[in-house]
């Protein structure tokens, strides 16, 4: 199994959470979170804004369908056809073991 993390623009994460659900993915666990990226925050005028807000949604899916789940997440929360700066980024890690808390199963 993988998991993938995406830190998306908060305007973004319903048409994100909208197109995982309509492609069969509805297991996402969301939090919001504040960070910058390579472009080290936001200058308006003399102020610096250096922790923007944006949502990180996280979710586990079987091997075979990484590229699948990735792809929807650019699609919906890429800004407009080519994208900008801050749209986020998407981390994959493997998972070795899942467990059901109110069965204490491993799950396959």
């Amino acid at each position: 199994m993988i998991m993938i993390r995406a830190i998306v623009r908060p305007e973004k994460v319903d048409e994100v959470l909208s197109a995982l659900m309509y492609a069969g993915f509805p297991a996402v666990t969301k939090m919001d979170v504040y960070g910058r990226g390579k472009q080290r925050g936001v200058k308006i005028g003399e102020i610096t804004y250096d922790e923007l807000p944006k949502e990180l949604l996280l979710t586990v899916v079987p091997d075979g369908e990484k590229d699948f789940v990735i792809e929807t997440i650019m699609k919906a929360a890429r800004t407009g056809p080519k994208g900008a700066f801050g749209d986020g980024k998407i981390f994959v890690t493997a998972v070795e073991e899942v467990y059901t808390v109110s069965s204490g199963q491993k799950e396959v």
